[in-house]
């Protein structure tokens, strides 16, 4: 798909929204250092199954402005709700990868009673259950960002997401997008992310969940995904073999028919 003269901007958030004649809003939040087209692979297929998707790219990433306060994953959610009521959404579904699981949760907080179905992807409630491997990863890039800059801790989240040699196209795109992203809110995201902690909020998010873990994540343990899971009264967790942390581009198909599917039951 081609993007050109797709994106569109309201509130200073620029996003795609390439199917406005649909009525069933699914909201897209895409990872950290990513943008709205990181669901380059799931517009086709959400289009043709009719809904509306709505990607923003989250404020400092990508096209949007960075705000004038301190990044946070609450105050972002908030800037999101204060957007989709711009645009006069009522109802959505909503689906959040990585980082962008983390700003779901607190927006469908926000939005309990518009959120129709939440899907959150390779994502958790709380990283510090014990001081783990994703932990120590998260550390190691906060070290490089602060120490090394923004292009050297970019090429290591490349390597950690797409790993295999045929996936060269992919690291380069991750780096691309990375760079694109303000390093003072890069650093901003990455410490509130690291002090997150939803685990006595999610039982508040009662609407149909569902938590997509990828059996090769490396960067946020299957562990951690099913804790998040066991803490939303209404939620299952299906896991997908053979994908890595970028579920939505290595495992695409397969994760697309688990997306549809939990977005067609009643």
């Amino acid at each position: 798909m081609n993007y050109t003269g797709l994106w569109k901007e309201r509130l200073g958030i620029a996003y795609l929204d390439p199917a406005p004649d649909r009525q069933r809003v699914i909201v897209l939040l895409h990872g950290l250092g990513a943008d709205a087209e990181s669901w380059v692979f799931q517009y086709p297929v959400l289009i043709a199954a009719g809904f509306r998707p709505l990607a923003p790219d989250l404020p400092g990433f990508g096209r949007s402005a960075a705000y004038a306060q301190r990044w946070s994953v609450k105050r972002t959610a908030e800037k999101l709700a204060a957007w989709l009521a711009a645009l006069g959404v009522e109802r959505f579904s909503l689906v959040g990868h990585s980082m962008g699981g983390a700003v779901a949760q607190e927006l469908a907080l926000i939005c309990a009673e518009r959120v129709e179905k939440l899907v959150l992807v390779n994502t958790f409630a709380h990283l510090r259950i014990r001081f783990s491997g994703e932990t120590r990863y998260l550390t190691r890039r906060f070290v490089t960002l602060n120490f090394r800059g923004l292009d050297q801790q970019a090429a290591q989240v490349a390597e950690r997401v797409f790993p295999r040699e045929d996936q060269t196209i992919w690291r380069e795109l991750v780096v691309e997008k990375i760079l694109q992203a303000s390093p003072r809110v890069y650093r901003q995201a990455m410490l509130s992310l690291a002090v997150f902690d939803a685990r006595r909020k999610a039982k508040k998010l009662s609407m149909p969940a569902l938590v997509v873990t990828s059996e090769e994540d490396t960067t946020i343990a299957p562990s951690i995904q099913t804790e998040l899971a066991s803490r939303l009264p209404n939620a299952r967790q299906v896991r997908i073999e053979q994908s890595g942390h970028a579920v939505l581009i290595d495992q695409a198909e397969e994760f697309n028919r688990t997306l549809l599917t939990f977005l067609r039951e009643r």
